[in-house]
């Protein structure tokens, strides 16, 4: 077996060396997505929806009748402000936010000069493309986590807390709930798959970043106008938005995964499909910068 030499005398496998590169990759990757101001300003404008939500339905509704017919759920308590901030966030917000960071992720680098540094390191398009999904991925998963913790901390401190009552009519304690909203997280962070995927693969087709994240931006207005025609409805379950907010079966007693788990047959095929083109754009592209 091939090894190479570490200073000291001591010798590692090949594999080894490429696994502690991958790491190193995927470390400087997440240090890079989280160190810029223009994640915490995005991830600070999506902890405001549930701050907002809480506070305008406080000023606006009187607790004796409990506000509007659809406010009724947080005035009762204050658990369902999390879930009515991710209902909120998704149509907008959620992609608005992952089309930044999924739009700049090859283009990006191309644009401040350091892809090319990256790709001599050596790095390899493969790990190159697999590591800046999993950034991408990370920030959904903490932009949707954020959503769902701040929107309990701020139901938790303007409104009463007790047991949940499910859309299937059973009534759950808190720590329950909070289960519950931990899968609502997840789904919703797995229902960004596939626009991680098309932002991806629109990085690499410029070097331009405002274009990407501009394309993958409107693609995800456009799937959800093309969801809402009737007329097209031989195409709506191909839109990688058309489970977006079918997350119903996980307030429910018991839990049905059933659209979670079609939500991942959908989210997965479009991060196949787009990572592969990804991959072959980005594979055959001349890096110049």
């Amino acid at each position: 077996m091939d090894t190479t030499t570490r200073p000291g005398g001591t010798r590692s496998a090949p594999g080894a060396a490429r696994r502690t590169r991958t790491f190193a990759l995927l470390g400087s990757e997440l240090a890079l997505v989280f160190r810029r101001r223009r994640t915490w300003a995005m991830l600070g404008a999506l902890a405001l929806v549930p701050v907002l939500i809480a506070v305008a339905v406080r000023l606006t509704t009187d607790g004796d009748d409990g506000g509007p017919a659809f406010l009724g759920d947080i005035t009762n308590n204050g658990l369902f402000v999390s879930f009515t901030a991710l209902t909120v966030s998704i149509p907008l917000f959620l992609p608005l936010t992952v089309g930044v960071v999924a739009g700049d992720t090859v283009a990006g680098e191309a644009s401040h000069g350091t892809l090319r540094y990256l790709l001599v390191a050596p790095t390899g398009r493969v790990r190159f493309i697999v590591v800046k999904t999993i950034g991408a991925v990370a920030f959904c998963l903490a932009a949707t986590l954020l959503v769902v913790l701040v929107g309990a901390a701020i139901g938790a401190a303007l409104f009463p807390v007790g047991p949940v009552t499910l859309l299937s009519g059973t009534q759950v304690d808190g720590w329950s709930y909070a289960g519950r909203a931990v899968l609502l997280a997840l789904y919703v962070t797995l229902s960004m798959l596939g626009l991680v995927a098309i932002g991806l693969f629109a990085s690499t087709l410029t070097n331009v970043p405002v274009g990407a994240m501009a394309a993958t931006v409107v693609l995800a207005g456009a799937s959800q106008v093309l969801d809402q025609l009737p007329q097209l409805d031989w195409l709506h379950p191909f839109l990688f938005s058309h489970l977006w907010l079918g997350f119903g079966d996980l307030l429910r007693d018991p839990i049905s995964f059933d659209s979670f788990g079609s939500n991942a047959v959908l989210q997965l095929g479009y991060l196949v499909v787009f990572g592969a083109l990804a991959y072959g754009r980005f594979a055959s592209k001349d890096v110049l910068s």
